[in-house]
C-alpha cells in the first residue's frame, strides 16, 4: 500500500538526522476568525478540480497527462510570475520507463519587500493507473479519475494562487505540482517496494529547480476534497516539520475546524512531504486525509473517485485555513 508502511521508530531515526527549519513565525495573539484575506471562491476551485478530471486519466504517457500539463501550465502562467515544467524520467515498479512533469508556479513578494522568504505548497497532479482497492476485482487494472486523490489538492492551491496574485504576500510563493506519485506497486503484485511512490518529488529533492532552494516551511496536499474530511498529524510531519504543523492546526482550530484538524498524533505516512524533508531537507507538513474507519477515504484508489464524492465545503476548509495561516504570518506591510 502506498502509505503506513514506515515503523514508527524508523521515522524517529530519519528525523534525529534532519536539521530542522525555521518554524512559521509566531502569531498568538492573532484573532483569525477575524483576520481579512484575500477574496476567494471555492466554485472557482472546485472547476479546477473538475477540469482536471475531464482531462480524463493522467496516467503517465497519457494523453490526459499531456493535456492536462499544458492545461495547469497555461492556469498558473494568469497567476503566477514564472511557470517552470520540470520534465524527468521515472522507472515504475515493473520496470516500466515512463515521463514524468513536475509543473513549479511562483508568485513574488510583494514591490518593497526586501529579503523576502519563500514557502512552498504541493499536492500531486497523476491519477492511479490502477483501482487496485476496489470492490470489484475486475476493475483492479483498470485506472481511476482521481478527483478527490489528486486533483482537489492542486484545485485548492491552483485558487490560492488566485487569491494571492490579487493581493501580495511580504514572503514569495512557490507551488509545485508533483507527477507520478501515485504509480507505486499495486496491491496485485507479489512484491512491493515503498520507493515506488511519490517519484516526482523523490526526483525534485534530488534536482532542486533553484540551487540551494531553502524556504521558511513547505506543506502537502493531499485527498482534501472528501466528503468527510477529517486530517490529524502524522508522525512524518510532527518530527520533521513541527512548527507549520502546530500552526496549521491551532489556525484551524481558532476557526472552529477543530474537529476536521483533529489534534491527534498518528502513525508516519508515506507522502510526498517525507522525501522533501528527507533528500531536500525542507520541513514540509502534510495536510492529508486520515478517516478513523476507511484508512484515508472510502473510495481510496477505486473507480468511485470521482467528482460526485469532492466536497466544496472541504475545500473551502483547506483554502481557510491556509490563507489564514500565511496572511496571519505575511499579510502585514
Amino acid at each position: 500500500m502506498k502509505k503506513f508502511l514506515f515503523l514508527m521508530a524508523v521515522a524517529m531515526v530519519f528525523a534525529a538526522c534532519h536539521q530542522q527549519g525555521p518554524a512559521t513565525p509566531a502569531g498568538t495573539s492573532i484573532d483569525y476568525s477575524q483576520l481579512a484575506i484575500p477574496n476567494y471562491s471555492v466554485d472557482s476551485a472546485y472547476q479546477f478540480v473538475a477540469d482536471q478530471v475531464a482531462f480524463g486519466y493522467r496516467t503517465p504517457g497519457s494523453v490526459g497527462q499531456q493535456r492536462c500539463a499544458q492545461y495547469l501550465v497555461s492556469q498558473m502562467s494568469r497567476f503566477c510570475d514564472t511557470v517552470i515544467v520540470q520534465d524527468f524520467p521515472a522507472t515504475l515498479w515493473d520496470g516500466s520507463k515512463v515521463r514524468g512533469k513536475n509543473i513549479i508556479a511562483s508568485i513574488e513578494a510583494r514591490e518593497g519587500t526586501i529579503g523576502a522568504k519563500r514557502v512552498l505548497l504541493a499536492a500531486h497532479w497523476d491519477s492511479r493507473m490502477w483501482a487496485d482497492h476496489d470492490p470489484d476485482e475486475a476493475m483492479h487494472h483498470h485506472p481511476i479519475d482521481g478527483a478527490n486523490d489528486g486533483a482537489s489538492g492542486v484545485g485548492v492551491l491552483m485558487e490560492l494562487a488566485r487569491a494571492v496574485s490579487s493581493q501580495r504576500l511580504g514572503v514569495a510563493v512557490d507551488i509545485i505540482f508533483f507527477d507520478v506519485e501515485d504509480q507505486g506497486t499495486p496491491e496485485w503484485s507479489d512484491s512491493h517496494a515503498d520507493n515506488t511512490w511519490c517519484l516526482g518529488s523523490q526526483y525534485w529533492s534530488q534536482h532542486l529547480h533553484v540551487p540551494f532552494y531553502s524556504p521558511v516551511y513547505g506543506i502537502l496536499l493531499d485527498m482534501v476534497g472528501t466528503e468527510s474530511p477529517r486530517y490529524t498529524k502524522e508522525d512524518v510531519s510532527r518530527q520533521y516539520a513541527p512548527g507549520i504543523t502546530n500552526k496549521l492546526w491551532q489556525v484551524a482550530a481558532a476557526l472552529g475546524y477543530g474537529n476536521i484538524f483533529v489534534d491527534m498524533d498518528t502513525d508516519p505516512i508515506l507522502d510526498d512531504h517525507f522525501y522533501v524533508n528527507r533528500l531536500a531537507g525542507i520541513p514540509m507538513t502534510d495536510i492529508v486525509q486520515n478517516d478513523a474507519t476507511n484508512s484515508f477515504f472510502r473510495f481510496w484508489h477505486t473507480m468511485d473517485d470521482t467528482m460526485e464524492h469532492v466536497s466544496k465545503k472541504s475545500l473551502d476548509i483547506t483554502l481557510q485555513v491556509l490563507l489564514k495561516t500565511m496572511y496571519g504570518d505575511y499579510g502585514v506591510e
